[in-house]
């Protein structure tokens, strides 16, 4: 069964967890792009995408968060779009095998559109649809936008991966900050208008990653499914980064999730992975605790 029959049946998916703090650990130093280990250490890459999978991830993600023009343009690989997206779905590809689902990973592109910014709409839509395109070609099985803040990039960038290919699957996530009005992207939008937006524009999963830490996680995921009748995916950090000596940490440790996970299961959430901070103990409790939910 392709993703959203399995999650219209109602099973539970789990997702991977963060490739970039993983690669951090391995050797990308700070101010480095994660895309280059794509050319500069595929076999780094592959490693902690196998992890994932030896874990119980149902969905691989490429590494590939950054991987549109304008963002790898701050690093000066702009021209490297189409390899790093390329080699990226592949290098999934090969490591799932058959037995679990490639995702691509788009996230925000770094710049504001207008009239925030200096880019145009239409610039903005041929950012994604290069990066889309290349992801594609590779052979992803979906899309994954990802830590969305401005929810007209996303609404963009899945009318640019309509464009590329119209029966592509397409998981828009935003990321939202706990207000005392409620939750809000850092562009002022809440979860039920996120959530009109990215389904009107096409969206087929909709949901939240990053943020800080799986009990607010659980928070968004019951207004999720109290505002949409999608598949909602919840992607939780390890808690808020906290900056120390060796760098930054994150202070939720895999039983921490335990109980919070135990929650989304019960909400519904369709798909439960892990998101900065987590590492593959993360997504082996989540297996744990999805699995537990069938007995």
């Amino acid at each position: 069964m392709t993703l959203l029959e399995r999650c219209r049946k109602g099973e539970i998916l789990v997702a991977d967890g963060a490739m970039g703090t993983m690669l951090f650990e391995r050797g990308l130093r700070p101010g480095m792009s994660p895309e280059s280990f794509l050319l500069s250490h595929p076999e780094t890459v592959r490693e902690v995408s196998r992890e994932f999978l030896e874990a119980g991830a149902d969905i691989l993600h490429t590494n590939t968060f950054g991987g549109s023009p304008l963002k790898l343009a701050e690093f000066g690989l702009a021209d490297k779009t189409g390899e790093i997206n390329w080699v990226g779905a592949k290098i999934v590809r090969e490591v799932a095998g058959g037995s679990a689902i490639v995702a691509g990973s788009c996230g925000p592109s770094g710049q504001f559109m207008e009239p925030y910014g200096d880019i145009s709409q239409a610039e903005m839509r041929d950012n994604f649809k290069r990066q889309v395109e290349a992801l594609v070609e590779g052979g992803i099985d979906v899309l994954t936008i990802e830590t969305m803040m401005d929810v007209r990039e996303a609404t963009v960038a899945i009318q640019a991966a309509k464009e590329v290919a119209a029966d592509l699957v397409i998981i828009a996530s935003m990321t939202f900050d706990e207000t005392s009005r409620g939750f809000y992207t850092v562009m002022g939008t809440n979860i039920e208008e996120a959530a009109e937006a990215l389904e009107e524009t096409g969206a087929d999963i909709v949901g939240s990653n990053c943020g800080d830490g799986i009990e607010k996680m659980v928070k968004i995921a019951k207004a999720f499914r109290s505002v949409t009748s999608l598949p909602v995916l919840i992607q939780s950090n390890a808690g808020k980064p906290e900056a120390g000596s060796g760098g930054l940490s994150y202070p939720e440790s895999p039983g921490f999730f335990t109980e919070h996970v135990a929650a989304l299961v019960e909400l519904g959430v369709a798909i439960i992975g892990g998101c900065c901070g987590t590492t593959p103990a993360h997504i082996h409790v989540i297996r744990e605790m999805v699995d537990r939910a069938k007995l």
